[in-house]
């Protein structure tokens, strides 16, 4: 994905922007219907009631500004809600949600052109035939109303909720790890670890301190194509990165003219920012599954329930991985890409869950039994991993739980995944 198709795709996941392109296109709406006046056939305001649009006008305007204001409202109380009883890192998958942004920008923009057509109207720009075109307009708009309402009503009843968040971080993750399963490193060769580099590489550093969230692919290539050299990538979306941590590693060749603009380069197709992202880091998805199941099992909440459920999910999207991809040739075979390490992926779903569910019996028994399944899958190593993990969880539950019943039952699970 390309650094700049990547700054698009999060510039229109924010509510200001859907909200003023469709208020643009509310009052664009309302200026259009007096351009087009003198192609309206002179008969038709004869049959509808063309003035009836002052009363209407006036209508959307007070109800649309009451709603905008109750909606915002009724939004901010969920995020906090999200906040604290799912996880601060899954609210602002909430602020991007698509429904809620869609349906709040409609009544923004309704207002607008409601406001605008008013205005136009009391300066008397518009004609007979002018306020017929406003009249088809305002229908429309009341469409266009009567169905965001419709929709809110079914969002209201599942915004900010634990079960619907979840879902919503579930189906975040399930996208990215599927796009990463295809593209294992990001449509690169895979560089396994720091020993496949050249002798003598030249490390190229982040210079600042922030989460690697998007690396641009193709402007890499197109530097290895300029250079004529291959480029070795290891960091990847999700690392943090400090002023002195490789991007990057050019070979020891590389002329010294060309070094420092290639470098250059290269830095520009690394985006840092403070917070990670979920659209290149699986692991992001899979660590907010994990805190949600932590929260759920702090003492405030006591609802071990939702950590059983975000169990299940977070097992759901390890399937996904287990999964053998179909071999393909690496989009861009000069650009080595460290793999992402199917360990991490383990110790991002399941470490809390076993640390802080250590106590709780039926938490632990349903950790063992989703790894294992996992167990069952996949090649040795993904196998292993749950192998180690289960290991782990079972020696923080030997000493907390305080029953011997209660150990023994899980040590008979626990031997079975081996």
């Amino acid at each position: 994905m390309p650094r700049w198709y990547w700054i698009l795709r999060q510039l229109t996941r924010t509510l200001w922007v859907r909200a003023t392109l469709i208020g643009l296109l509310g009052v664009g709406a309302a200026i259009f219907a007096a351009l087009i006046e003198d192609h309206v056939p002179a008969v038709l305001p004869t049959y509808i009631g063309a003035e009836a649009v002052d009363g209407v006008l006036n209508i959307i305007a007070t109800s649309m500004l009451a709603v905008t204001t109750f909606s915002l409202s009724v939004m901010t109380a969920a995020y906090s809600a999200s906040t604290s009883n799912v996880s601060p890192r899954a609210t602002r998958l909430l602020m991007e949600d698509r429904v809620s942004q869609n349906v709040l920008s409609t009544f923004i923009g309704s207002f607008l052109f409601s406001i605008v057509g008013i205005v136009v109207l009391k300066t008397g720009a518009y004609g007979e035939r002018g306020r017929f075109v406003l009249f088809l307009f305002t229908i429309a708009v009341i469409m266009l109303i009567v169905v965001s309402l419709l929709r809110w009503i079914d969002q209201l009843t599942r915004l900010g909720r634990v079960g619907e968040t979840t879902n919503l971080v579930e189906q975040t993750t399930r996208e990215a790890m599927q796009v990463r399963r295809k593209a294992p490193c990001l449509g690169g060769t895979p560089l396994c670890d720091e020993s496949g580099l050249p002798p003598g590489a030249r490390a190229i550093c982040g210079g600042t301190t922030g989460y690697l969230q998007h690396v641009d692919m193709q402007a890499l290539g197109e530097c290895c194509e300029q250079l004529d050299r291959d480029l070795f990538v290891t960091a990847i979306p999700g690392n943090m990165i400090y002023p002195d941590t490789p991007l990057a590693w050019l070979p020891a060749d590389v002329p010294e003219g060309r070094l420092e603009p290639a470098s250059a380069e290269i830095r520009r197709a690394f985006t840092i920012g403070n917070e990670r992202s979920f659209d290149q880091d699986p692991r992001f998805g899979l660590a907010v599954m994990s805190e949600i199941a932590c929260r759920a099992l702090s003492p405030a909440m006591n609802d071990p329930g939702t950590a059983i459920d975000v169990l299940g999910r977070l097992t759901r999207l390890l399937i996904l991985w287990a999964e053998t991809p179909s071999e393909s040739e690496p989009e861009l075979p000069r650009v080595h890409v460290a793999t992402l390490q199917i360990d991490d992926l383990f110790e991002d779903a399941f470490m809390l869950i076993a640390r802080d569910g250590a106590a709780q019996v039926e938490v632990q028994l349903r950790l063992q039994k989703c790894l294992r399944a996992l167990n069952r899958l996949g090649d040795e190593a993904f196998r292993a991993a749950a192998r180690r993990q289960s290991t782990l969880a079972q020696h923080r539950a030997e000493l907390a739980l305080s029953l011997e019943a209660d150990r023994q039952r899980l040590r008979a699970v626990a031997e079975e995944t081996g």
